[in-house]
């Protein structure tokens, strides 16, 4: 009997594309956490900015004389922090930037609002509401839609919405992958796209105002800055992912044999509403009635208290630039009363104890602002944010991309880092200062560069391992397939992945450069010094 065949026989050799994703998870975890991150970034500026002062590195500066922020003689240089006056700037602003770090305070604050709504049940009870209602002609589009709205809340749709989407799909003798692929393309590929201003917007407006004020020292970037695109986007993303799924996922996918699973399924219930839960739906939608009439008096009158005082317009009012206090109140009260009605909220304690746990479960983040915030801090002040976007813009416009198209290129490789760098705020707060001023020289608004960034983070989400919740995903898909494996749930989303990249930058470039629709209220679509 001859061995030596079956000892030298080569292990079959892995595909291309399987290649390619155990590449992509390679150089994913060679990365260390995003928090040691920034602080080896500080660290790296420090050194950067001693190395290009001692050499002069300067470029001169495009803005007009008498322009707000204009060096008086006209050259921009690198200013190194490696000296005792930049140890003395260090030491004296550390809290400072972490205090006045603009996306700290709207963030916690939104939070506070959702807190309420989440810890009441609320949010919980009108996800399932809303599935479990659906009819079985769109519960696909349902389940997408769903997990667009669920951002709202923070991690809910990766809590609840995804485990409760594959139970559902089970249930309507459907594969369960597919409905799992569905709410998880709504809740992490869709993640920009809301009806509502959420956490998110704040967030990421506060990075990009801090990075275009290095162009213009006075441009303000308000949370609903993107609004109008990201409500278009809902539709766009809701119809995209149910076509992927019942046109390409499911049928891929096959028909599915409870043999597969890793545990007994007959006891895979929906959890319907209660009729308490129902009922305090009800109350906390008249709530929300409430205060939308409140605060629609305000604003919709000529004399509304919440319109601008001088000009009476909205733009530019107080009540777009208190949209963080308004998620506040629009998630607090309806929550409180819905907790009341159904008993998980019956006093002041209730909701403090609400508020609290939110804020406990903030901690890593505002750790991580700590150091972000000096990242940001450092970079502005050496000035390699204005150097690299004057070089960059040089460049752009020696090559001739400045029109539309740039956005594609931009939109991509904003795809392609969030492979590598899963967080969307860690990815904003790293290229914000480098791309948002490179692109207002070429001549686009800051609002316009963040609306094409959210669609590069969002849309290749659900193909990295480095998103925080996707060992969670992968659990929920082992309880249907005890055999499947990080390339299975990746090739599972990558045709959502595609399309939803192709698909929304294509509705971009209609949105803003064919119909020249503004991505916001009083968004500007290009910048004019």
């Amino acid at each position: 009997m001859n061995t030596s065949a079956s000892h030298t026989q080569q292990p079959p050799k892995k595909p291309l594309f399987t290649r390619f994703l155990d590449t992509v998870e390679y150089l994913g975890n060679l990365l260390p956490h995003p928090i040691t991150l920034f602080a080896l970034f500080c660290v790296g500026i420090l050194v950067l900015s001693g190395i290009a002062g001692y050499f002069d590195v300067s470029v001169i500066d495009p803005r007009p004389e008498g322009a707000a922020g204009r060096s008086a003689d006209g050259i921009i240089e690198v200013v190194s922090l490696l000296n005792g006056e930049g140890l003395r700037l260090i030491v004296t602003n550390l809290v400072t930037n972490f205090t006045g770090f603009a996306p700290l305070g709207t963030v916690l604050v939104a939070m506070l609002g959702v807190a309420i709504a989440e810890h009441s049940g609320m949010l919980s009870a009108a996800m399932r509401g809303l599935v479990m209602n659906a009819s079985q002609r769109m519960v696909t589009v349902t389940v997408v839609f769903a997990g667009i709205i669920s951002n709202t809340a923070s991690e809910l749709g990766y809590v609840v919405l995804i485990p409760l989407a594959a139970m559902l799909f089970h249930s309507l003798g459907r594969h369960p992958l597919a409905g799992l692929a569905a709410a998880f393309a709504g809740v992490s590929g869709g993640y920009s796209a809301n009806l509502l201003i959420g956490t998110v917007d704040p967030l990421l407006s506060g990075i990009t105002e801090t990075a275009a004020q290095m162009i213009d020292p006075n441009y303000s970037v308000g949370p609903e800055s993107n609004w109008y695109f990201m409500f278009v986007s809902t539709f766009f993303i809701s119809i995209t992912g149910a076509f992927v799924t019942e046109k390409i996922v499911e049928p891929k996918l096959g028909k599915y044999n409870d043999e597969e699973a890793s545990e007994d399924l007959s006891n895979d219930s929906m959890g319907a509403l209660k009729p308490e839960e129902k009922r305090g739906l009800k109350f906390a939608a008249v709530a929300v009635l409430a205060v939308s009439g409140l605060i629609a008096l305000t604003v919709v009158p000529e004399w509304g208290a919440l319109r601008h005082p001088d000009t009476g317009l909205v733009a530019g009012s107080p009540f777009l630039k208190s949209i963080v206090a308004f998620i506040f109140v629009f998630f607090a009260i309806p929550g409180f009363v819905y907790g009341r009605v159904v008993g998980t909220m019956k006093n002041d304690r209730d909701v403090i104890d609400a508020m609290a746990k939110s804020m406990s479960s903030m901690g890593l983040y505002i750790v991580l602002v700590f150091f972000a915030a000096q990242f940001v801090a450092f970079f502005k002040w050496t000035n390699f944010g204005q150097v690299f976007a004057v070089a960059g813009a040089d460049f752009l416009q020696t090559i001739g991309l400045t029109g539309p198209m740039l956005f594609f290129a931009f939109i991509l490789m904003c795809g392609f880092i969030n492979l590598m760098i899963g967080s969307a705020s860690a990815q904003w707060a790293v290229t914000a200062p480098i791309f948002v001023p490179m692109l207002m020289l070429v001549g686009y608004a800051p609002e316009t560069i963040q609306a094409a960034y959210r669609i590069g983070d969002s849309t290749t989400n659900i193909i990295t391992p480095m998103m925080s919740y996707f060992g969670l995903i992968l659990a929920v898909a082992t309880r249907y397939m005890k055999n499947l494996g990080i390339g299975t749930l990746i090739s599972t989303m990558l045709p959502y992945s595609i399309c939803f990249l192709f698909g929304w930058s294509i509705l971009f470039y209609v949105w803003v450069f064919v119909f020249g629709l503004p991505v916001g209220p009083g968004a500007a679509t290009f910048y004019t010094p």
